[in-house]
């Protein structure tokens, strides 16, 4: 995502939600909505809504996103290469600051008829924007006559595809990548007699070193050098998804899934979900995180954190900052390498006037060219694998090894699996289960068996119906 916010915000659509939720409360709020969404595509879509064609007789494309300062000019680069290439269509960015704001913001343009012609998405939007009957399946773009080539889709990671699905059905794209990898200061593992080119390879060696790196210099009792940030967070508090996606990978690693194939059941109270959570409160614990501030990201440069998971979108954070720092891979666990691959998505608004001329520039978005420089010019990772055989690419990473260690790391990338029914609240129960586990050491399968039941009767309602 574009910086730690975006991750932070990843499932803060509850605005969103509960606007439809209430819309589909009962069977006559559901014909009051049909009702309601017939009277929308009678409304004259010119009142209030944007010109679709500019002054010098273009097609104009509004694209609204949440691209940050920094990438920003990268942003506006390609536009202007597109552009060049496509002389009669004009793309107009238009910032949207992310979470509630572009939530709200969607509800009301979907509402008054006013919606851009793409938007950027996170993909838990998903669920809200395809019952609203507000975006194009991408499927249609992708089989229709100016589609993609055989292999093109299938050269996207397939955990971006999975994450920009719904039910089976493509909605959108992915137009960047990211992961969680491990941030460390080299210096700190020189003076603790570490290789500072081989960060830990496995949960054993990642709590080893975090141990190793925990250091009370002046013996005052009070540690000055912490070796590892375990990102626990209050389950009620706006970190609390942030929180779970970075505990996602673990539950992986260890074997474990969040939930059955058929949506009716649970599964992150296993064993494996167990061994996860046992995992993060050990170091937790031994490293006495309680009495240690919840902001790494002023920890680390300060000098007084050793290891924390960290994403691409720091990047440019890091570089410019006095400390001699890298960056690894997630430990792989007991039973595999895994990381959370997340991004933003593209999704085609049905109020748009020139469908066919915003998925021109999204299919031109994700060729392998641009996609590598794409993320040669903003950080970001590309979402498909012949972009790493680009000769200018390769030399790149060669020269950015922070960016290529998340690069490589795409191969063992996972997306949490696309949940049909009450994903928020399977969310928050597991935070939930993460808070009493850590903070307040409730045993760890006690904490995961109380949040899955919730979980549970929640699914059992939706079966019943």
């Amino acid at each position: 995502m574009t910086d730690q916010s975006s991750h932070k915000s990843v499932n803060n659509y509850r605005l969103f939600a509960q606007t439809f939720a209430q819309m589909k409360g009962n069977l006559m709020v559901r014909k009051s909505c049909v009702i309601l969404a017939c009277f929308l595509l009678l409304l004259p879509f010119g009142c209030g809504q944007k010109d679709a064609d500019n002054s010098e007789g273009k097609v104009e494309i509004i694209f609204w996103h949440s691209f940050v300062s920094s990438t920003v000019p990268a942003l506006q680069e390609l536009v202007s290469d597109f552009e060049q290439q496509h002389p009669g269509i004009s793309i107009s960015p238009q910032y949207v600051p992310t979470g509630e704001a572009l939530i709200q913001k969607l509800i009301t343009a979907v509402q008054s008829g006013t919606a851009p012609d793409i938007s950027w998405i996170h993909s838990n939007y998903l669920t809200n924007l395809v019952q609203a009957d507000a975006i194009f399946p991408m499927q249609q773009f992708v089989d229709g006559p100016d589609g993609l080539k055989e292999g093109d889709l299938a050269d996207i990671y397939p955990a971006l595809i999975q994450a920009a699905s719904w039910k089976g059905t493509l909605y959108s794209i992915p137009m960047e990548a990211t992961n969680l990898g491990l941030l460390y200061n080299k210096e700190h593992f020189r003076k603790a007699g570490l290789d500072a080119e081989k960060p830990p390879k496995t949960w054993q060696e990642l709590a080893e070193y975090a141990k190793k790196l925990t250091i009370d210099k002046d013996g005052d009792g009070k540690k000055d050098q912490v070796g590892m940030f375990i990102p626990v967070f209050p389950a009620s508090g706006q970190y609390s998804d942030w929180m779970v996606w970075q505990w996602m990978p673990f539950l992986w690693q260890a074997g474990g899934e969040i939930i059955n194939e058929d949506q009716t059941k649970v599964l992150f109270n296993s064993d494996a979900g167990v061994q996860a959570l046992e995992f993060w409160k050990s170091i937790y614990n031994t490293l006495n995180l309680r009495s240690f501030t919840t902001d790494y990201e002023a920890a680390f440069p300060s000098g007084v954190l050793s290891m924390a998971f960290d994403g691409p979108w720091n990047l440019p954070r890091w570089k410019d900052r006095n400390v001699d720092w890298a960056i690894g891979g997630l430990p792989a666990g007991p039973v595999k390498r895994a990381t959370n691959v997340g991004g933003e998505y593209l999704a085609i608004f049905k109020q748009s006037k020139h469908p066919d001329e915003a998925w021109k520039f999204i299919k031109w978005m994700i060729t392998p060219e641009v996609q590598a420089r794409w993320s040669m010019l903003s950080g970001y990772l590309p979402i498909r694998h012949d972009a790493l055989k680009i000769e200018a690419y390769k030399r790149y990473l060669d020269e950015h090894p922070g960016l290529k260690a998340y690069v490589e790391q795409m191969e063992y990338g996972q997306s949490p699996p696309p949940i049909d029914y009450y994903s928020l609240e399977i969310s928050r129960a597991m935070a939930v289960a993460i808070e009493k586990a850590t903070l307040g050491n409730v045993d760890s399968r006690k904490a995961l068996d109380e949040a899955a039941a919730k979980c549970n009767n929640l699914l059992q309602s939706v079966t019943s119906r």
